[in-house]
């Protein structure tokens, strides 16, 4: 944290939160582990979440690539390039199909697995969550 100047770091994930706070030098965590509660979010962000909870829904043949960090999604390595993938593109597990900023590093994110886009869940630019949907892929 000193390194990196960061005076706040919080992580969340499934009851889990865990919050660094440097003040005067000194790292100072606090660890929380709860079961799950009923959001106490505002009404629009709980209709947004309610939106990309959709499509983790089981479908027959579809699989999800969901983002492994928290960041800003980009859909192809600059503003003037092609987009790494489109609806029907084929991928297979090697295959990038978007990059996430995250801390002004740019990180090139793998399907891990194979087949064809159906859906692209987000826009370019969004800023995007942990474990959030990206990608409909339907099974080959």
């Amino acid at each position: 944290m000193k390194r990196s100047e960061l005076s706040e770091f919080e992580f969340e994930e499934e009851g889990f939160k865990l919050r660094l706070s440097r003040k005067n030098g000194e790292v100072t965590p606090q660890i929380v582990q709860a079961a799950p509660i009923a959001p106490a979010a505002p009404a629009a962000p709980a209709a947004e979440a309610d939106t990309s909870a959709a499509p983790t829904a089981e479908e027959p043949g579809i699989s999800i690539i969901k983002s492994p960090m928290v960041g800003t999604f980009y859909r192809s390595p600059s503003p003037d390039s092609d987009a790494f993938v489109d609806v029907h593109s084929k991928i297979t597990e090697d295959s990038v199909v978007c990059i996430i900023e995250a801390m002004k590093v740019m990180n090139e994110i793998q399907a891990e697995t194979k087949g064809i886009i159906k859906e692209i869940l987000v826009k370019n630019g969004d800023s995007i969550e942990f474990g959030q949907p990206l990608f409909k892929v339907k099974s080959k």
